[in-house]
């Protein structure tokens, strides 16, 4: 006997919780949901119109989550703007989404972030030699995703900053 397939209407019902379950836990794109969906083996006849439904009401917006995800990786991961760009791209945002919510971020803010982050990470090397500590900083601030130029200006601040400091 074959196994029988779920009706529509109770597939559907499966998608919607399985949608507000998600959006419960964290925010997510509606790219994020749709692969979450397909995962869960709903079909897309039934998911695209429900993750519709669910945009249409405002418990998906993309506009929102890039936000979101922008304000929480400058302030609490101290990411860098290329960071960010790409991770919101992996998380399937639109490119225009994402151009608008990171290009609030100047250079002279991911300057001040890269050396708030080196002069931070410079307190815990000062035994370190001095160039094993500039590789190590160079090495963290680059998996942040900041430039080299805004690197090597970073750490000659840090560098200054624990100068005046031991003085």
């Amino acid at each position: 006997m074959a196994a029988r397939l779920p009706s529509p209407e109770k597939l559907e019902q499966r998608a919607r919780n399985v949608l507000l379950y998600q959006i419960s836990k964290s925010a997510k794109s509606k790219h994020q949901l749709a692969e979450i969906l397909v995962k869960r083996e709903i079909p897309d006849e039934i998911a695209l119109p429900l993750l519709d439904r669910f945009e249409e009401a405002g418990l998906i917006n993309d506009l929102v989550f890039a936000e979101t995800v922008v304000s929480s990786r400058r302030n609490f991961r101290g990411l860098s703007k290329t960071a960010i760009k790409r991770e919101l791209s992996q998380k399937g945002v639109a490119a225009e989404l994402i151009a608008t919510t990171t290009d609030i971020i100047t250079p002279e803010e991911e300057l001040e972030s890269a050396k708030r982050l080196a002069a931070t990470r410079i307190k815990s090397m000062s035994r370190l030699e001095n160039q094993v500590r500039t590789r190590r900083l160079f090495a963290y601030l680059q998996r942040k995703g900041y430039s080299s130029s805004i690197i090597f200006e970073a750490i000659k601040h840090a560098e200054a900053q624990a100068v005046k400091s031991e003085v």
